[in-house]
């Protein structure tokens, strides 16, 4: 059923029961003053007839359409009001219950169907001396019930045309309220097309839920828009990197196939093959941890001392730094942090890497415990990142194209940003040199 449908049902419900229950209370209200007025009239009647049947004086008349009935306690009529003369107005167990002095209050005829002569009475005995008497005193209900008739009339068309109105209103108010909705779900519709440029029409003139829920869905479609555009470019990025290592196999082996080879030329191939074999191992192991790291679930926080975190980061790196002649040195705060040093330490190590292949001068590694904030700084004393590079530095296979143009697959810096992001942290470039400093953030 659609949300116009059920919100129209449900107002038209709510609507319905409002209304009965006004109506009732306004009918309830009005039946109750006049039977009060009728009650009060049949009371004042009732004595009058009482007063004159014990002093045996004449018969008062009694209000507008008022009747009286006196019986012996066999119920023989004695005096009567000529319309009911002949007409029993109570019943036999009725007439015992009054002869034992008990009173009776009854009517006859009914609301609804509309029937004629509809009387309320009420019985009681009175004794004269040693005789008692049942007197019976009635009066007319027809004003009372056509005046309740009417108002039940009256009731039921204000209260239907109101429901109409409501129902009217409410459909009216979902369809405006909805019609961005549906205009929304149209233009997303479009996105099954390939039309990844999509924008929701959003008024920029008002906030409601509506209005929010169009911004939402803007930024769910950048995002997804942002998340296809970096998939195409990862494809076509991987593609070229795994494409480059097999060429230069397939171009190694048939050298080798063309003509017979001596036994050193065959080595040299073999070797040249395993160095572009491991470089498509290491290639596919950065993109498995890359994919792993995609989810927090694989990080598992335990604490560590900050100095040996370090120390087993660039331990690894001393050796090359002294061939190199660059200094590589170490500062640390004696803390210890909650990370996982499964994925840290190789963080911290790809910086160090990337420092001294890529960069100059001596390599800092500082790391220092913030505000809950821990702050480790790569920093070496090359030309530093170009410009334009540093917006896409973390980008997967990205690569400078001025001062760092040596080998790599350009997924080290993805990996250190995928190892920030994990651990809920941040990844920065610093600006253009003198030097290149990368810093991440991680809470702890």
């Amino acid at each position: 059923m659609p949300v116009v449908t059920r919100l129209v049902l449900a107002v038209a419900i709510t609507m319905s029961l409002v209304l009965t229950g006004a109506a009732g209370f306004v009918y309830w209200r009005v039946k109750t003053a006049l039977d009060q007025q009728l009650d009060d009239d049949l009371t004042a009647y009732q004595r009058s007839l009482d007063r004159a049947v014990r002093t045996g004086a004449k018969l008062p008349p009694g209000p507008s359409g008022s009747l009286h009935q006196i019986l012996d306690t066999q119920g023989h009529v004695q005096r009567s009001s000529e319309p009911v003369r002949h007409q029993a107005l109570l019943t036999p167990g009725e007439l015992g219950a009054v002869a034992r002095g008990n009173t009776v209050r009854r009517d006859i005829g009914s609301l609804l169907p509309i029937t004629s002569d509809t009387l309320r009475l009420q019985a009681h005995r009175v004794t004269d001396g040693s005789r008692r008497h049942v007197v019976i005193a009635a009066v007319r209900r027809g004003h009372r019930d056509e005046a309740l008739r009417e108002l039940l009339a009256q009731l039921a068309l204000a209260s239907g045309l109101t429901l109409i109105a409501a129902s009217y209103v409410g459909y009216r108010t979902a369809r405006a309220a909805l019609r961005p909705v549906e205009r929304y779900r149209t233009a997303a519709a479009t996105l099954a097309d390939g039309t990844h440029t999509l924008r929701l029409d959003v008024p920029a003139d008002r906030d409601d839920e509506i209005t929010r829920l169009g911004h939402t869905l803007n930024h769910v479609l950048d995002r997804l828009e942002a998340s296809a555009e970096r998939e195409r470019r990862f494809v076509a990025d991987a593609s070229h990197e795994l494409r480059t290592p097999l060429t230069l196999m397939r171009a190694e082996l048939d050298v080798a196939l063309h003509r017979p080879r001596s036994v050193d030329e065959l080595t040299e191939t073999l070797r040249s093959v395993d160095a572009e074999v491991q470089r498509l191992a290491d290639l596919s192991n950065a993109l498995l941890d890359l994919e792993e790291l995609g989810s927090t679930d694989h990080i598992t926080r335990t604490p560590v001392r900050l100095p040996d975190l370090l120390d087993a980061a660039v331990t690894s790196h001393r050796g090359t730094a002294q061939k190199a002649g660059r200094p590589l040195t170490v500062d640390s705060a004696l803390v210890a942090v909650d990370v996982d040093d499964r994925w840290l330490r190789p963080a911290i190590g790809n910086l160090v890497d990337n420092a001294l292949r890529h960069g100059d001068g001596s390599v800092t590694v500082a790391a220092a415990v913030r505000a809950g904030v821990l702050q480790v700084s790569v920093t070496d004393e090359g030309p530093g990142f170009p410009p334009d590079f540093l917006p896409r530095a973390f980008d997967r296979f990205t690569r400078a194209e001025a001062s760092r143009t040596s080998d790599g697959s350009g997924l080290g810096l993805a990996f250190v940003h995928a190892v920030a992001t994990a651990h809920g942290g941040t990844a920065h470039a610093d600006p253009t040199g003198p030097g290149a400093t990368i810093t991440l953030r991680l809470p702890v």
